[in-house]
């Protein structure tokens, strides 16, 4: 899987349709209308995300590894 930052993923979730809704500190929070789950992005930078909170989002979002 390429590991992405949270500057890209929050990228990856706005052409998706997702709206940022609110910053609280260094978490972007984005919600999409119909969807019940909100979901919290670590933007530290341009320090990759942990494959495993990558992994998580990207179910959270129906995100296929081929999106990337």
């Amino acid at each position: 899987m390429r590991v992405v930052s949270g500057k890209q993923f929050c990228k990856l979730l706005e052409a998706r349709g997702w709206q940022l809704k609110r910053i609280n500190g260094s978490h972007f929070i984005y919600a999409k209308a119909g969807v019940p789950v909100r979901i919290s992005v670590p933007v530290h930078g341009d320090t990759s995300l942990k494959r495993g909170l990558q992994r998580h989002l990207m179910k959270l979002a129906s995100i296929e590894e081929a999106d990337l």
